[in-house]
């Protein structure tokens, strides 16, 4: 079984405390009732929880498929639009949802990538094999081409080092390339190539899945690479800030045992210090991806209920192994997404329809990353371009936003705001996944204050197939009443719509309309399967 998509149905089965049922249930896909198609959710403007990290709306791309080749790299003389060989109009897409963090080279493929491979003059670079994925790799696309794309879409670059097969000579040399500002020959290379500034890359995970096809390290193993690796990667870094991430995993005790090999070792302090965020991995599968059932439906929107108890089963391990007056050790969700039965293998590997379903799973998701405030430090869908969960597919000369795109569209207006609670009251659905039953309220919601402008972000889900959902929203704290705002809306008639290149604009970016709700609680209704993203004034 591919290791991901074991990942995918492991992570859709069990249940935790974390998810019992708060409200009134109804079974598997029956509608509630009239009386029952109401919900309440309360911002408590006074309780806050941290800042939301930007990085939570970020990207993960590979070489796979088309991601890169297609996505974003088309060459210079090609005659599709480009800048220096960099496809402009997925640039212009990410930079309009102000894309925060784009992770690369993988994935799988960064435990063997070799970045020496990919720089310098195109026609030089060597032709390898793409061991993972079973291609043919021109290295065409490397480390400046990289650095460019992210510098063109104003998003900060998150490096991948290979720990599998790479050494950490190999990553010291990396670090000196990319974010030295001495006198060294790498730098002076550097140069040579078109930037004789230190990138000052901040961002970078020793290492990806390395319990699987990172190298099938066990914990206490990749504790001792991580301690060597982030040791040297710190040094070469020069003047350049920089945060490493860990490679987690979900299953077993390997974050455990990955903290108790750390504090074993001599300056256990220095390691732990040195851990700036623990990488989880999760993908949701729920039938086909078009033609899926209403089961489906509901099995993979009540799938987010196991990434909530993942995530708290992270953060307690957290807590557990680092003191509370220490640095912050933040969970990164650097791959994540649906991963649909259908995605197939060949030159389109992993490419697959988007509908509006996948769209709601976003949004659901990101509420729930919003919940847990600062707790959450980066996240990456998985991948950007015309693999999986993407954002916009590629034919030729054509591009075509997804669903999926549209709803991180709606959620920039979370970014870098203060967190405070949504506390929900809503009917519930249940869904029978392969290890049982799961409960989840039909609501999904989360919240933040932006002190200055004094407007609340309030993003909402009303995940029921069917019904629309009548929600009281109450503000309470700090005096605060709604005085107008604006809303956006997105969802379209069936759950099954798609963007497609004969077809492109099905499900389009939602328009900004005025809200004229007032005092301390309002009625909002939201039709079925739709999110709505609202901005409040604070009176």
């Amino acid at each position: 079984m591919n290791r991901r998509r074991f990942l995918g149905t492991f992570g859709a089965g069990s249940l935790s405390a974390a998810m019992a049922p708060r409200a009134k249930a109804w079974h598997g896909i029956v509608a509630p009732r009239a009386e029952q198609g109401r919900a309440r959710v309360t911002v408590v403007a006074d309780e806050p929880l941290g800042t939301l990290n930007p990085n939570i709306l970020g990207h993960f791309t590979e070489h796979l498929g088309g991601c890169v080749y297609g996505g974003m790299w088309v060459g210079p003389d090609s005659s599709i639009p480009n800048d220096h060989g960099l496809r402009k109009y997925t640039i212009e897409a990410l930079k309009k949802i102000h894309a925060p963090i784009i992770r690369w080279p993988g994935g799988c493929f960064a435990d063997t990538y070799h970045w020496r491979d990919g720089i310098g003059p195109r026609e030089k670079r060597p032709k390898t094999w793409n061991l993972w994925w079973g291609r043919e790799e021109s290295n065409a696309f490397g480390t400046d081409e990289f650095l460019a794309y992210c510098q063109l879409a104003g998003a900060s670059p998150y490096f991948c080092v290979n720990v599998g097969s790479g050494t950490v000579e190999e990553a010291v040399a990396w670090m000196d390339y990319v974010n030295g500002d001495h006198a060294t020959s790498l730098a002076e290379l550097r140069a040579a190539n078109g930037h004789p500034q230190a990138y000052g890359a901040k961002y970078w995970s020793i290492g990806n899945e390395n319990w699987g096809c990172g190298g099938n390290f066990d914990a206490e193993d990749y504790a001792r690479h991580y301690a060597d690796f982030s040791t040297y990667l710190e040094k070469a870094a020069g003047k350049s800030k920089v945060e490493f991430a860990a490679c987690g995993d979900t299953r077993g005790d390997w974050n455990q045992k990955f903290f108790e090999t750390l504090l074993r070792r001599p300056e256990a302090y220095g390691h732990i210090r040195r851990v700036h965020h623990l990488s989880i991995h999760h993908y949701f599968s729920g039938g086909p991806a078009v033609k899926f059932t209403d089961d489906d439906y509901y099995r993979l929107l009540a799938s987010v209920g196991h990434l909530e108890g993942l995530i708290r089963k992270t953060a307690g391990t957290i807590d557990t192994y680092t003191e509370p007056q220490g640095p912050a050790i933040g969970i990164a969700l650097d791959e994540w997404g649906v991963w649909h039965p259908s995605a197939g293998e060949g030159p389109d590997a992993l490419l697959q329809p988007n509908t509006l379903r996948d769209a709601l799973l976003a949004a659901s998701v990101l509420n729930l990353l919003n919940s847990f405030g600062s707790r959450i430090s980066i996240g990456c869908i998985a991948q950007t371009f015309n693999v999986l969960q993407s954002m916009a597919n590629t034919r030729g000369s054509q591009m075509v936003l997804t669903p999926t795109y549209h709803t991180f569209d709606l959620f920039q207006p979370h970014m870098g705001q203060t967190c405070v609670r949504a506390a929900v009251d809503s009917p519930t659905f249940e869904a029978t996944l392969e290890h049982g039953k799961i409960t989840r309220e039909v609501l999904s919601a989360s919240a933040s204050l932006d002190p200055v402008k004094r407007e609340i972000s309030l993003t909402l889900v009303n995940q029921h197939l069917i019904e629309p959902l009548e929600v009281e929203i109450e503000i309470a704290g700090l005096g605060a009443r709604a005085a107008g705002g604006t809303y956006r809306e997105l969802t379209s008639r069936d759950v099954r719509d798609q963007n497609s290149f004969d077809e492109p604009n099905v499900i389009s970016s939602p328009a900004e309309k005025p809200l004229s709700a007032s005092g301390a609680s309002f009625t909002w209704t939201l039709p079925a399967h739709s999110v709505h993203a609202l901005r409040l004034n604070l009176g």
